[in-house]
């Protein structure tokens, strides 16, 4: 009896380590995989970009080093001050930043009493962007402290027709950002695609669009896809985040971001889709590698 039990017990020794080995070969075959398809040469279809400030623990020289090594071709929301860096590691910079000690998110172009120091501030910017090369400039409506929404778009327009004709002779385009405001920008007039849209046709020029923010008009409108294939000829730019948390655009979120740029590449764009979210890991750049990797379809 003693012989047979041993032997048993042999055999199911024996059983488990195969199993055991078993499993963990498919383990590292799927990390393995997993590894390649991270590694993989991006598909080349879409334009990658990356926000700055959401590295800005990370010097500019070394996001700049890390994203030519992962494929992006450009850093977003950069400075003038900033362009030198960006040209040494051939980037480009798809969406320059007009964020100033006195301009910007809240205060924009929807006030009257705004438009003669904003147009000597933008005239400022164009002629930065121009001279780098560069071929889009961030703007912003500003917060309505209560103002009509029907107010608020007159006003942009107004203001914003007394410099297209000098941002169109530089070759360069105003770009709004439609932002959430029952989140992060609480009062901020340009929440909604349908406002902005109305906006391009107001001012009435291929050098004014909208940078749509997939993680602020999820939060504010949903109907991602549908928006952008309704939208697409008004929009020069998108920006990404994860959605609720403004995180990593992974399955952790609720879009399903393949899906999304998938829609925007079949509308034909040829802008850039730049990463806008916070990492939350501890290794940022490998973060910031995925979403590319996500985004790459």
């Amino acid at each position: 009896m003693a012989d047979n039990h041993s032997r048993r017990d042999a055999i199911k020794k024996v059983a488990t380590m195969a199993l055991a080995g078993t499993a963990l070969s498919s383990l590292t075959n799927r990390v393995s995989a997993h590894e390649q398809a991270m590694d993989a040469k991006l598909k080349g279809k879409v334009n990658h970009s990356v926000c700055r400030w959401c590295y800005n623990g990370i010097p500019l020289d070394e996001l700049c080093k890390a994203s030519k090594e992962i494929g992006i071709a450009s850093i977003d929301l950069a400075s003038p001050e900033d362009f030198a860096t960006l040209k040494k590691y051939d980037l480009t910079c798809a969406m320059v930043a007009s964020n100033g000690k006195e301009w910007g998110i809240t205060k924009g172009w929807n006030r009257l009493e705004h438009h003669d120091k904003l147009v000597t501030y933008f005239e400022h910017l164009i002629d930065e962007t121009a001279n780098a090369g560069f071929t889009n400039l961030i703007c912003f409506s500003g917060n309505r402290e209560g103002m009509s929404d029907q107010q608020g778009l007159e006003n942009c327009a107004t203001g914003l027709k007394k410099i297209m004709s000098y941002a169109e002779k530089k070759k360069v385009t105003l770009v709004m950002e439609l932002l959430n405001s029952k989140v992060n920008h609480p009062d901020y007039q340009c929440d909604r695609t349908a406002w902005g849209v109305e906006l391009c046709k107001a001012i009435g020029s291929d050098h004014f669009k909208l940078l749509y923010d997939i993680y602020h008009m999820q939060i504010m409108e949903g109907d991602v896809i549908r928006t952008i294939r309704e939208s697409q000829q008004y929009i020069a730019h998108y920006h990404t985040g994860g959605v609720p948390g403004r995180n990593e655009i992974d399955e952790t979120q609720e879009l399903f971001y393949p899906a999304i740029i998938q829609a925007v590449v079949d509308t034909g764009f040829k802008g850039f889709v730049a990463q806008e979210f916070i990492p939350k890991r501890a290794d940022k750049l490998a973060s910031l590698k995925q979403g590319v990797q996500i985004c790459d379809v």
